[in-house]
Protein backbone atom coordinates (compact mmCIF):
# COMPACT_ATOMS: atom_id res chain seq x y z
CA UNK A 1 0.00 0.00 0.00
CA UNK A 2 1.03 3.43 -1.02
CA UNK A 3 1.06 6.45 1.08
CA UNK A 4 0.99 10.02 0.47
CA UNK A 5 2.98 12.54 1.35
CA UNK A 6 0.95 15.66 2.61
CA UNK A 7 3.31 17.75 4.23
CA UNK A 8 4.38 20.79 2.57
CA UNK A 9 1.40 20.77 0.25
CA UNK A 10 -0.39 23.79 1.92
CA UNK A 11 0.45 27.56 0.27
CA UNK A 12 2.56 29.62 1.71
CA UNK A 13 1.57 32.46 3.74
CA UNK A 14 3.02 35.72 4.47
CA UNK A 15 1.49 36.54 7.97
CA UNK A 16 0.40 33.48 10.59
CA UNK A 17 -2.45 36.16 11.93
CA UNK A 18 -6.04 35.16 11.19
CA UNK A 19 -8.71 37.58 10.53
CA UNK A 20 -12.24 36.37 11.51
CA UNK A 21 -14.85 37.35 8.34
CA UNK A 22 -17.33 38.80 9.45
CA UNK A 23 -20.78 36.84 7.79
CA UNK A 24 -24.68 37.31 7.59
CA UNK A 25 -26.72 34.47 9.00
CA UNK A 26 -27.75 31.95 6.69
CA UNK A 27 -30.58 32.37 4.97
CA UNK A 28 -33.70 29.92 5.25
CA UNK A 29 -36.11 29.05 2.84
CA UNK A 30 -38.85 27.17 4.01
CA UNK A 31 -39.99 23.87 1.41
CA UNK A 32 -43.37 23.97 0.85
CA UNK A 33 -45.02 19.80 0.01
CA UNK A 34 -47.87 21.36 -2.46
CA UNK A 35 -47.63 23.68 -5.02
CA UNK A 36 -49.74 27.21 -4.76
CA UNK A 37 -52.23 25.34 -7.52
CA UNK A 38 -52.56 22.30 -5.00
CA UNK A 39 -53.18 24.77 -1.83
CA UNK A 40 -55.61 26.97 -3.97
CA UNK A 41 -57.61 23.47 -4.54
CA UNK A 42 -57.21 22.35 -1.03
CA UNK A 43 -58.76 25.50 0.08
CA UNK A 44 -61.53 25.06 -1.88
CA UNK A 45 -61.86 21.28 -1.11
CA UNK A 46 -62.07 22.32 2.85
CA UNK A 47 -64.58 24.65 2.42
CA UNK A 48 -66.73 22.37 -0.08
CA UNK A 49 -66.80 19.81 2.59
CA UNK A 50 -67.34 22.16 5.54
CA UNK A 51 -70.54 23.95 3.27
CA UNK A 52 -71.95 20.27 2.94
CA UNK A 53 -71.76 19.51 6.34
CA UNK A 54 -73.56 22.74 7.47
CA UNK A 55 -76.48 21.58 5.07
CA UNK A 56 -75.67 24.41 2.10
CA UNK A 57 -75.99 23.13 -1.38
CA UNK A 58 -74.10 23.72 -4.56
CA UNK A 59 -72.19 22.68 -7.22
CA UNK A 60 -68.38 21.30 -6.56
CA UNK A 61 -65.21 22.56 -7.94
CA UNK A 62 -64.20 18.61 -8.66
CA UNK A 63 -67.44 18.19 -10.61
CA UNK A 64 -65.16 18.21 -13.97
CA UNK A 65 -68.72 17.86 -16.31
CA UNK A 66 -69.92 20.85 -15.19
CA UNK A 67 -66.86 23.01 -15.61
CA UNK A 68 -65.60 21.35 -19.00
CA UNK A 69 -65.06 23.95 -21.79
CA UNK A 70 -62.87 23.96 -25.24
CA UNK A 71 -59.87 24.84 -25.23
CA UNK A 72 -60.43 28.64 -27.22
CA UNK A 73 -63.11 29.58 -24.27
CA UNK A 74 -62.14 30.50 -20.67
CA UNK A 75 -63.57 28.25 -17.96
CA UNK A 76 -66.36 28.57 -16.22
CA UNK A 77 -66.55 30.85 -13.09
CA UNK A 78 -66.46 29.09 -9.88
CA UNK A 79 -69.94 30.17 -7.74
CA UNK A 80 -69.29 29.89 -4.18
CA UNK A 81 -71.99 27.17 -2.49
CA UNK A 82 -75.22 29.00 -0.89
Amino acid sequence: MSKIDTQGMSLPSDSKEWKIQPHKPMMIYPRRLHTPEQVKELKILFNEVLDEREGKKGRSYFDSEAYKHRIDESEPPYEKWK
